[in-house]
């Protein structure tokens, strides 16, 4: 029994990928490499750099200190604390 390779085309209106300045097409890694990309890289020196090491141990030394917040969003993190807030006072 010979085996067939199956196809799977795609239909694009033309009228479609004008108005949208064309179409590109990828492979799935090579998309998620560009989208790692393009976040920009900073890079610190000096004070700046001192400043955040500074900030991240601080924010590691909470975290193990059980001092941290778990919440699905920022939105719900600033509620929370917020409670937390109007307990102390």
């Amino acid at each position: 029994m010979a085996t067939q390779a199956v196809k799977n085309s795609i239909t694009l209106p033309t009228d479609t990928i004008r108005r949208q300045g064309g179409m590109v097409i990828l492979p799935l890694r090579e998309y998620k490499k560009l989208c790692e990309r393009a976040v920009p890289t900073y890079y610190l020196h000096g004070k700046e750099a001192e400043e955040l090491d500074r900030l991240v141990e601080e924010g590691l030394k909470e975290h193990e200190e059980g001092k941290t917040i778990e919440a699905s969003s920022l939105e719900e993190a600033l509620k929370i604390y917020e409670r937390k807030q109007n307990k102390k006072n």
